[in-house]
């Protein structure tokens, strides 16, 4: 193997390594409590403030249902996720 085949391929696997972490740290925001806390937070916000501007009755707790109804599927969306992807992977191997 020349030299600068194996510089090539050291390079390459760099930018896989490069690669592989930014995928990781996606993936840790995409299941962390932080992200969806704060897309909780967002959500009472702008739901409370527009209720509050339509002039709904007690619209700080009715801000609250787009808030649980969020939550609820974040919650679930997990297990979800393992189901179809065992019955996807089920019905692939058969």
């Amino acid at each position: 193997m020349t030299e600068d085949k194996l510089e090539q391929l050291e390079a390459e696997l760099g930018l896989i390594k490069e690669r592989n972490t930014r995928v990781d740290a996606d993936k840790a925001w995409e299941t962390s409590g932080f992200r969806i806390a704060t897309i909780c937070l967002i959500t009472y916000f702008v739901a409370a403030a527009l209720l509050y501007v339509i002039g709904a009755e007690r619209c700080w707790l009715g801000a609250l249902v787009p808030v649980a109804g969020f939550l609820l599927s974040a919650q679930s969306l997990p297990a979800i996720k393992r189901w179809w992807i065992n019955s996807r992977y089920r019905r692939s191997k058969k």
